[in-house]
Order: structure tokens, then C-alpha cells, then sequence
């Protein structure tokens, strides 16, 4: 099992906190020349690290609530009606007169790899400590919090703060080697961190390459040594090493064709957290990460749309 006694009781609610927005993709043949558009296949569809992470969560059929910023626009309106739909409360996320829903615009190689990408989170920012402190009973009711690290610096501390207080383990993704090291005075309060080759090279001030399962799991066992619980690193085609106190491993990436990488990671932890709260062993639950991890990679969007424990299991049987 993952860590039994941190959980309050058996409902497994999730609070998820953190960013959404839109996602735009583009995926070319040819490699973009500057000056000049590329023809290419653009796709558009609702994103953000724990927007869909939470939807991920409720497609698997857990309780979960979101905390994030939209702006006020018709856009933002229709991004949380959308994610509201998929059965995630979304009661207590904030529309911001000062920013617009924030965004994600990448370009992919005709590979399926990430060639460019771009991102404006500024929404997040209106985000503050106090309003975090206003949903305390969130926290409360919860028996895990999510959260990625897009959250501004001053609004994170009060997170770990409330979660402290109401008992309710916290789940982190590092979510870029930009903003990894916001989580670095919080590691010993982390039961579950996921993160890439990058962000915990930059979480551990060590340096390995993505085919490089030794040094990932060196990583994982020294974030284990700063008091991580259960630290989850995915080497992309290579797989994903893992580390708790107790064991370590690598599962081998499943052979797959990439269509679209936006969203891999985000699947990844949410089945992880689904083992978590479901006190499934975290061998099988790395597993379970890496079959959601596969699915969403040959779906052109950000979360697949018939997500299921059922589904998961299938993949890992092929």
C-alpha cells in the first residue's frame, strides 16, 4: 500500500488546485520556418496541470473539487461549465477581472515531440493566500490535496499551511524545471511528487538524461532522503522510475505512437493519486500511470474522453 494512515476517512475526496486555460497544439510535417506560416493539424481543447488532473480524477470515478482562475470572458465561463461536466466541482473557482484564462500554445514535431512551446499563467496569480484561507473547510472535507507549481509562492505556503492543519496529505507536480524549485522548501511535507527528468534534476541539483533510468532513480531516492514520501519521475519512451522509503523501481514505457504529448504527465499522476487513495501498492499504481500516461498520448487532446480503471487495466494486459 502507499501510506494508509494518512487518510481521514473513506469518501477520498481530492481538492485540486492549481491552473487551467486552453490548450492550442500544432502538429507539422515540415519544421516551421521563421517569417512564415507552416502548414499543419491545430488543435484546440480545455487544458492547465491540475484542471487536468481533475478531470482525470473525476473520469476515474473519484469526489474532486477544483480551486483555479479563469477570467471573465465567455471563454473562461465555458471552460469551467465544460470541466463541471465532466463531474468536477467547480464551486470554488475564481473568475479575475484583471487577467484572461490563461493559455498553452505548443508546437510538435511530426514525431509527436515537443519542438516550442509557450504559456501565459498569469491568471493564477490572482490566486492569493487569502482566499485559500476562506475555503479552509475544503481543505477540511478533504482527504488529499493536489496541487501543481504554477501556484504563485505566497498562495503555495498557505496551502501547505491549511493542509497541515486539517491533516490532509499533499500531492505536488513539479510541472516545469522554471517552477520545480517553488516546492523546494516544501519537500518534507510532500507525500506524492511527480515530476520529469528536468524538474527533478532541478529539484535535486543533479543532472541525468531521459534515457537514463539509474540517475532518474538516484533522483527519486534523494527526494525520498528530503523527505518526499513517494517520488514519481517519468523519463518519457523510457519509462518512469519511482522511490519511497521502502522500495524503488522502473516500469518500462508501453510502446506507443505518439499523436499528442499534451496532457501524458497530467494522466500519469491522476492515476497515481487514484492508487494513492485507493491504498493500491505503488508498483501497481506506477503501472496503472504509465497505461493512463499511453492513452492519453495517442489522443489528440489533453485528457481522453473515456478514461477508466477498466480502460487502464486493458492497456496493461496488451
Amino acid at each position: 500500500m502507499f501510506f494508509q494512515d494518512d487518510f481521514k476517512t473513506s469518501e477520498n475526496h481530492v481538492l485540486v488546485i492549481g491552473a487551467s486555460g486552453l490548450d492550442i497544439v500544432g502538429r507539422s510535417n515540415t519544421l516551421p520556418e521563421p517569417g512564415t506560416s507552416t502548414p499543419a493539424r491545430v488543435r484546440p481543447s480545455f487544458g492547465g496541470v491540475a484542471r487536468n488532473v481533475a478531470e482525470n480524477l473525476a473520469k476515474l470515478g473519484l469526489p474532486v473539487s477544483l480551486i483555479t482562475v479563469v477570467g471573465q470572458g465567455e471563454f473562461g465561463k465555458h471552460l469551467l461549465d465544460y470541466t463541471e461536466a465532466q463531474g468536477v466541482n467547480i464551486d470554488a473557482c475564481l473568475r479575475s477581472a484583471e487577467f484572461n484564462t490563461s493559455s498553452y500554445l505548443a508546437v510538435l514535431t511530426n514525431k509527436g515531440e515537443l519542438q516550442f512551446a509557450l504559456d501565459d499563467m498569469r491568471a493564477i496569480s490572482a490566486l492569493k493566500p487569502n482566499y485559500i484561507r476562506q475555503n479552509a473547510q475544503l481543505f477540511k472535507q478533504s482527504d488529499f490535496v493536489f496541487i501543481d507549481s504554477n501556484i504563485p509562492s505566497p498562495t503555495l505556503k498557505t496551502i501547505f499551511y491549511q493542509a497541515r492543519l486539517a491533516k490532509a496529505p499533499v500531492c505536488a507536480d513539479a510541472t516545469s524545471n522554471k517552477l520545480a524549485g517553488r516546492l523546494t522548501p516544501y519537500l518534507d511535507r510532500i507525500t506524492l511528487l511527480t515530476a520529469n527528468a528536468a524538474e527533478a534534476a532541478t529539484l535535486t541539483n543533479t543532472t541525468f538524461a531521459n534515457n537514463d533510468h539509474l540517475g532518474a532513480l538516484n533522483a527519486a531516492r534523494l527526494l525520498i532522503a528530503r523527505g518526499v514520501k513517494a517520488a514519481v519521475i517519468s523519463i518519457a519512451e523510457f519509462g518512469v522510475c519511482y522511490a519511497t522509503s521502502e522500495t524503488s523501481g522502473h516500469v518500462p514505457a508501453i510502446k506507443t505512437k505518439i499523436v499528442d504529448p499534451t496532457g501524458a504527465g497530467d494522466a500519469l499522476t491522476a492515476a497515481l493519486l487514484f492508487g494513492l487513495v485507493n491504498e493500491i501498492p505503488i508498483d501497481e499504481a506506477v503501472r496503472l500511470g504509465v497505461s493512463a500516461a499511453s492513452l492519453t498520448l495517442r489522443y489528440r487532446g489533453s485528457v481522453i474522453p473515456d478514461l477508466s480503471l477498466e480502460n487502464l487495466y486493458d492497456q496493461l494486459s496488451i
